[in-house]
């Protein structure tokens, strides 16, 4: 329904990866499916051992489970569509759909931003205060980091998913991405956004360089902690407690500002769509991958269960 030069979009076309030829998009839905279904398996799996085995019920591991129900939900808003533009060439999304897709996407990012900031503060307690860390990061103080790590993501995102599909949009309907995400979808309005883009710039720093700089105070008193440790078997040690998290770390980051924060010359829609792809769906998979083989206590809890759940199945009639 047209209102003078501004159209009434009941739904948006996502361009995805139309512009490949299709026997490439049927190689990259046969890899999407693998990737995403890892990701499931992987991030459901250290959640059900971490869950199921005593020895693992340390604060690091109970952060750990957020964080990979975290992936899960991140994944379940991007991937499915992304298939089914893959295989079904259905492209179409409807307004509402765009606009909810949008939501959970920002509401997953902000919270694994702050997320991984708690569990870089969950290392720098163990480290740094071994002896008071039962009691610093007791059961009571866990869920409320947990809370604080999820909260930010529902004012972040309320405000921008609302903001920008209340501005009218004109001409295309086309969003040059693989799924709703805020600038190629800001392209589509026929009104100044200019208040919003500086929101939105803004937010992003903030979202971003907080969380960041909380991760680097605790990474520069835990370096300081660990350099402070006379034998060189207790720094390997300390240090593999917190290695894996600093090379999630590391992926999310180094991705998602590539991403967003790169000279507009040097971002095209084609590139940005790549660099999405590494902090949307290979580094969720990667995850789990990473805390599971660099992390004993997590390989031999695999065992444990794998074993009790072998042992249980032949204790069955």
């Amino acid at each position: 329904m047209a209102t003078g030069n501004w159209t009434r979009v009941s739904e948006f076309i996502l361009m995805s990866f139309s512009s490949l030829p299709t026997e490439i998009q049927s190689l990259l839905f046969l890899a999407f499916l693998v990737i995403y279904l890892v990701t499931l398996m992987g991030n459901s799996l250290i959640i059900l051992v971490t869950l199921a085995d005593p020895m693992l019920h340390s604060p690091m591991y109970f952060f750990l489970r957020h964080l990979s129900f975290l992936e899960i939900g991140f994944n379940l808003v991007i991937v499915p569509k992304m298939l089914g533009t893959l295989l079904a060439r259905d492209t179409t999304i409807s307004f509402l759909g765009c606009a909810t897709q949008m939501y959970f996407f920002f509401f997953f990012g902000v919270a694994e931003c702050f997320l991984l900031a708690t569990m870089a503060y969950d290392r720098y307690v163990a480290i740094c205060s071994p002896l008071h860390y039962p009691v610093v990061m007791n059961q009571r103080t866990r869920v409320k980091l947990a809370a604080a790590s999820w909260f930010p993501g529902f004012p972040v995102a309320t405000v921008q998913a609302t903001w920008l599909f209340s501005f009218p949009f004109c001409g295309t309907n086309k969003v040059n991405h693989f799924f709703c995400d805020s600038p190629p979808v800001l392209r589509l309005v026929c009104a100044d956004t200019a208040l919003f883009e500086i929101y939105a710039i803004v937010g992003t720093i903030l979202v971003v360089m907080i969380p960041c700089l909380l991760i680097l105070c605790s990474y520069t008193r835990i370096a300081a902690a660990i350099l402070k440790i006379p034998s060189a078997k207790g720094k390997r040690k300390a240090f593999s407690t917190c290695s894996s998290h600093l090379l999630v770390v590391s992926l999310f980051y180094v991705s998602s500002s590539l991403t967003y924060f790169r000279p507009k010359s040097n971002n095209s829609p084609e590139s940005k769509k790549l660099l999405s792809l590494s902090y949307t769906v290979v580094t969720p998979m990667l995850n789990p991958i990473i805390y599971s083989l660099r992390n004993n206590e997590v390989k031999n809890a695999l065992r444990r269960t794998i074993h009790k759940a072998i042992a249980f199945r032949n204790s069955i009639p």
